[in-house]
Order: C-alpha cells, then sequence, then structure tokens
C-alpha cells in the first residue's frame, strides 16, 4: 500500500514521536522513509547584508542536515532512509513533495497549539493537511497531560 512515507522533521525531540509510527508503518509495508527539512527562508527576506542571509543559511542548512541525519540513525536497520534539506515555505515544500508519484504517504507531527498561539503562528500539520495530493498521518507530539483533564479536581484528599 506505501512505497515511501514522507516524514517532514524540525529536528526536535518531540518529533521524534511521529518517527515511531513512520518506522512502523514502514516496516509494515516495507516502505522507504524519506526525511525531509525545510529550511523556512520566508522569515529572512528582509534582512539588509547579504552577507548577513549567507551566514545565516548556512546555520540553518546545518541544522537541517543534523536533523535529517538524526531521522537516519534512529531509523531500524531494515528500514531504508532517503534524506532531503530544502528551502521554502515549510507547508508549501512538503506538499510539493507528496506527489503521489514520489510518496503515498505523510507521517508529520503536530504540537497541538490553540488559541492565541495557533492563531499567530499557524500551523504547518494544517495546512499540509488541507492540501497534500496524499493521506497525512498526523501524531500530537506533545499530548495532554492526562491528569489535568478539564472537569478533574486537583485537591488531594486526606
Amino acid at each position: 500500500m506505501y512505497d515511501c512515507i514522507l516524514v517532514p522533521t524540525d529536528g526536535s525531540a518531540e518529533g521524534e514521536r511521529a518517527l515511531e509510527y513512520a518506522f512502523d508503518l514502514a516496516r509494515a509495508h516495507d516502505a522507504t522513509i524519506r526525511a525531509l527539512y525545510v529550511v523556512n527562508v520566508s522569515g529572512y527576506g528582509g534582512l539588509p547584508m547579504e552577507t548577513a542571509w549567507d551566514g545565516i543559511s548556512t546555520a540553518l542548512r546545518d541544522e537541517g542536515e543534523a536533523a535529517v541525519e538524526r531521522v537516519r540513525e534512529l531509523a531500524p536497520d531494515d528500514i531504508e532512509v532517503e534524506t532531503a534539506v530544502l528551502e521554502g515555505s515549510p507547508s508549501r515544500v512538503i506538499v510539493e513533495e507528496a506527489r503521489p508519484s514520489t510518496c503515498d504517504l505523510v507521517v508529520m507531527g503536530t504540537h497541538g497549539r490553540g488559541g492565541i498561539d495557533r492563531l499567530l503562528l499557524g500551523s504547518v500539520t494544517e495546512r499540509v493537511v488541507r492540501q497534500a495530493p496524499v493521506p497525512v498521518l498526523t501524531v500530537q507530539v506533545d499530548p495532554p497531560d492526562v491528569s489535568e483533564q478539564p472537569g478533574e479536581s486537583q485537591v488531594a484528599v486526606e
């Protein structure tokens, strides 16, 4: 069913939770993992000096290379991993890379932000879910603490 699973990564330890799902699916379907890091260049377009951008670009690409290499390190030996570090708007690049001729599924984490954080920061995952031409499996990488569910008392009874 799946030959190639696209796994966008931000290099965070929390994002590794989505990798667990991707690795399980890859093993079950004998699929290749394509780890992708997108250098978000949209926030640096107004820099006054080209030399400043060169330094930032190099640092961000290095960060991306480390992130996709970490996916390769975490992958079980029986799973093939391809890596890519690309530049652009993260959601746009992920959607472009999720072509049916290239990948069959996208597995990515979501931080579960809500309220003003989501309004101000937006959601790369949400944009990918809405625009991707292939199925997207989202994994909440920072699940809520179940001990703090609404309606439950946090008062200790003695």
